[in-house]
């Protein structure tokens, strides 16, 4: 186990408190990242452990980049570009179907985690989700552009990826929970578009293909706003009326839709309306996982929105909701059951998986990503990796 968190002091100002804890989180991320990379996405809660999602992975990476942990976002994305290098004959094969227009199954589809070592689980999974491929090419182009990096680093997996999100972005896959694969999402499709618009201003890519994800992205972004908007603000997929608290990640940090602009701030008060209790924020309605409590992660993804638009006071609300989270060992969950949508459900997951996952590594980078962002943290400089088992 690890030790306890420092005591928070009754005199310590609240954003002292929370610059602590985002130091913290810092290092105990850099502490249990696996020596090839791969960020575990909890490194005790029984279905996640011993995988790591390129979804998670990107947003843990770009909050620690974010944070100054350069060499730790790298290591990532290094992991990320090799996960694609190993599967290049596979993508081949899916972007060839596609083009003689006989796609491939979903379960030929890349899958959305893997083993920290380079596999597949052998476990039934939600597999088929391309928000992933997205999210860490956007993640790496702008880690890059945050520090000065060389991308030619990992060109060959942002190549890879841009072929595969060309061919695959229209098919309906997984949501970001796993769930509803009949439809396509719109954060998914956010993912998409924030992913091929960096692949584009990359420079690693030939000008036709450059060309082409500029066109897929303009493409993606065209059907997002036609048939993923209801009442002014952005839907959970195409054609639907409610909204999914992933979509905050849209307008921050993505930035496919501009926190200022009437459909950002739509957005942001039809998340915060439906979804938003106090500070915690639910994933969507009808959330019945583990009774459908609130997530940190979502908190903070709802604050970058809000940060965005210029609504800092806000946005440091949210951030001290998903702060005072913190177990006495210095953890982030992945939900709380405060105000449960469910409570009903909420045994039944306890008896299928257990006790909610934490630590859970995307919580804590996010609240990273909101204290740097809302200058609570100042980057650190890069700590040491230390032994992963020291923490547990």
């Amino acid at each position: 186990m690890t030790t306890p968190a420092t005591p928070v002091h009754p005199d310590e100002h609240p954003e002292a408190a929370i610059a602590r804890l985002a130091a913290d989180s810092v290092a105990l991320i850099e502490r249990l990242q696996h020596a090839g990379g791969a960020y575990p996405a909890s490194p005790t809660f029984s279905a996640y452990a011993g995988y790591s999602w390129f979804r998670d992975g990107a947003f843990i990476a770009d909050g620690m980049s974010a944070a100054g942990a350069i060499d730790s976002a790298s290591r990532f994305f290094d992991w990320c570009g090799r996960m694609l290098l190993q599967r290049r004959d596979t993508i081949a094969e899916i972007v060839a179907a596609e083009a003689a227009g006989t796609p491939l199954p979903d379960e030929r589809m890349l899958a959305t985690r893997f083993t920290f070592d380079g596999a597949e689980g052998d476990d039934d999974w939600w597999d088929f989700q391309t928000d992933g491929y997205g999210t860490w090419v956007w993640a790496v182009v702008a880690h890059a552009e945050r520090h000065g990096l060389d991308l030619d680093r990992w060109a060959t997996g942002i190549r890879l990826s841009t072929e595969y999100l060309l061919a695959t972005w229209r098919r309906p896959c997984y949501d970001w929970w796993e769930e509803h694969s009949q439809h396509v999402h719109v954060s998914t499709l956010g993912c998409v578009v924030a992913g091929l618009e960096a692949a584009a201003r990359s420079r690693v890519l030939e000008p036709p293909l450059a060309a082409r994800a500029l066109g897929g992205a303009a493409a993606a972004r065209t059907l997002l706003l036609a048939e993923g908007v209801h009442d002014g603000h952005l839907a959970k997929w195409l054609g639907s009326t409610e909204v999914d608290a992933s979509l905050a990640a849209v307008i921050a940090p993505l930035g496919v839709v501009d926190a200022r602009s009437p459909l950002g701030l739509a957005s942001i008060r039809a998340v915060e309306a439906a979804l938003s209790v106090g500070g915690g924020v639910h994933r969507y309605l009808a959330d019945t996982f583990y009774g459908g409590g609130q997530w940190p992660l979502l908190s903070c993804m709802l604050g970058l929105a809000h940060a965005a638009a210029g609504h800092r006071a806000h946005a440091l609300e949210l951030l001290r909701w998903a702060a005072g989270t913190v177990t006495a060992e210095g953890w982030l969950p992945e939900q709380v059951p405060d105000h449960l949508l469910a409570p009903e459900r909420r045994q039944e997951w306890l008896d299928r998986w257990g006790t909610v996952a934490t630590p859970l590594l995307w919580s804590h980078a996010m609240v990273v990503r909101l204290a740097v962002e809302l200058g609570v943290l100042e980057p650190l400089s890069v700590l040491p990796a230390r032994d992963p088992k020291a923490i547990l």
